[in-house]
């Protein structure tokens, strides 16, 4: 019998947990809508104890039934537990990212064992109110130690016009086995488009296994209704699309005539890294840490304080314990800066949206510990007043983080708040500069105060914008506390509440990397 790689005695294998990545598609869903479609969108959410935590949600498909949604589903998969998820769709109705503020148009659940057991899921809708239901459609596919991403760039010519006045809007849809792997931009009233490059990991183009798998290259015409008409196809393989230049025949589905020319420019293979390797490569993650000493978090002699120092940890306290216990892991010095906001402090009382919280010249405290003592020996010494201004210290941790943009650092700020932002347009400003620097942003709401503001800055489902200016990526991540509050195991939501706040940092910053073509140092 032949020997089994990677069999080592007396140890033990380390490769027990995978990721896969799920796709989403969805049919016959309501329609909301009274003049268009709904306009859907599929956010998913994981089991932890008796609360469901949002893992993540999919882009939004303008005026659709039948959305099939491209971006792809990120989980951990662990054999050992029983991973229950569900799966909501919601009619997106405004740019608000706060889902109480759509339509819900139903709900499915299954666990994740299920979905990799079988490839393919079909699972019926439930609404408590409708009857037409719809149902969703979940593929699931291990994602490998294949990195290696491809850009594309792909043009067509030849397309008759759609009318006797008006062009087509096409866009290109790349298909691996019926399963929706890319779709790019439509481009307006063009019968040659060109379509901007576009970048697909290599393994949604290929299997684990198989090297060269069928794909099919579809050319649409956008309709705003969603009624987007097939113009035609070509079927090729992996291989067919990593050799460049090529110029394919786009054939009409139904009469196999050619409808023009599918011309391939590049298919440019990329390494790719993950976030481990930044980090083992020496990439420091450096913390800084803001708290909300607003009026309206309480005296913090009462005990209705949201400061309050009593017998138990405030929140705040509970908040830092969860997540900088975890961050602290990553930073070499376990030094970090702690930054206070929306007091009067001393010794003349001034009001200040940027202090040191030890009150000191120097901000840095050493470990969670220091962190929470200096937090509890500044508060008999300042007075809480407002309002609630962030930009002050994003623009902080802004100017470190511009200069050491060569990869050997990044920042985090964390940011603990009980109310709404006041600033909210200066916040954004802030935001959208801060997108293009190593640099992520975690907001913690304490408390219960109306947080749909910062849901707006966590915007998952497109990227942050203000005076016509749009961020570069997505860098913040915005958890409520009180999601947390209620589950019976205090130190198992503590964890939840780290992973919740902290489970987007390792793209965030790699997508950084990726947008400055910085490689690991040194990478093992």
């Amino acid at each position: 019998m032949m020997a089994q790689q990677n069999f080592v005695p007396g140890t033990a294998s380390q490769d027990l947990n995978n990721e896969v990545e799920l796709t989403i598609s969805a049919k016959n869903l309501s329609n909301k809508d009274l003049v268009s479609k709904s306009d859907p969108i599929c956010v998913v959410y994981i089991q932890q104890g008796q609360s469901w935590v949002e893992h993540g949600r999919t882009e939004q498909i303008v005026n659709s039934l039948n959305p099939e949604f491209s971006k792809k589903i990120v989980i951990g998969y662990r054999f050992e537990e029983l991973q229950k998820l569900k799966f909501k769709i919601y009619d997106i109705d405004s740019k608000s990212t706060a889902l109480d503020k759509h339509d819900f148009l139903g709900e499915a659940d299954c666990s994740l064992g299920q979905i990799v057991s079988s490839g393919k899921i079909v699972i019926p809708l439930h609404h408590p109110k409708s009857n037409n239901k719809g149902e969703l459609c979940v593929v699931a596919e291990e994602i490998g130690a294949l990195k290696e991403d491809v850009e594309f760039l792909f043009s067509a010519e030849g397309f008759k016009k759609s009318g006797i006045l008006s062009k087509p809007d096409p866009f290109l849809a790349i298909y691996k086995e019926n399963t929706l792997v890319h779709r790019t931009t439509f481009i307006k009233d063009n019968c040659n488009p060109r379509w901007p490059k576009f970048t697909i990991p290599m393994r949604l183009i290929r299997t684990k296994d198989q090297k060269d798998v069928a794909l099919s290259l579809q050319c649409w015409n956008w309709n705003g209704d969603g009624s987007h008409k097939l113009m035609g196809e070509v079927h090729t393989t992996t291989q067919g699309i990593l050799q460049t230049p090529k110029t394919f025949s786009l054939d009409d589905k139904k009469t196999g005539k050619s409808v023009g020319k599918l011309c391939l420019h590049e298919a440019k293979v990329i390494k790719t890294f993950s976030f481990l390797d930044y980090i083992t490569s020496g990439t420091q993650i450096n913390c800084t840490i803001a708290i909300d000493f607003t009026g309206s978090n309480g005296a913090p002699n009462k005990p209705n304080s949201l400061h309050y120092m009593g017998p138990t940890p405030t929140l705040y306290e509970q908040a830092l314990l969860s997540v900088v216990t975890i961050i602290q892991d990553y930073d070499s010095d376990k030094h970090f800066p702690v930054l206070g906001f929306g007091a009067k402090v001393p010794p003349n009382g001034i009001l200040s949206h940027e202090f040191f919280v030890n009150l000191t010249p120097n901000p840095h405290c050493f470990g969670v510990n220091g962190v929470i003592e200096a937090y509890r020996k500044c508060l008999p010494c300042i007075q809480l007043y407002g309002p609630t201004n962030f930009s002050p210290v994003i623009n902080h941790v802004s100017r470190f983080a511009a200069s050491h943009c060569n990869g050997d650092n990044y920042f985090i700020l964390l940011i603990l708040t009980d109310g709404e932002i006041t600033d909210m347009l200066e916040t954004k400003q802030a935001i959208i500069a801060a997108s293009h620097l190593p640099m992520s942003i975690i907001i913690v709401g304490i408390g219960h105060a109306d947080f749909s503001s910062m849901k707006e800055l966590d915007s998952d489902n497109g990227h942050l914008s203000a005076n016509g200016r749009t961020a570069a990526r997505d860098i913040v991540q915005f958890v409520p506390f009180r999601d947390f509050l209620n589950q019976p195991d205090p130190y198992r939501a503590a964890v939840n509440l780290a992973s919740a706040l902290l489970m987007e940092i390792p793209n965030q910053l790699v997508a950084f990397m990726k947008s400055k073509n910085l490689t690991p140092k040194h990478p093992h």
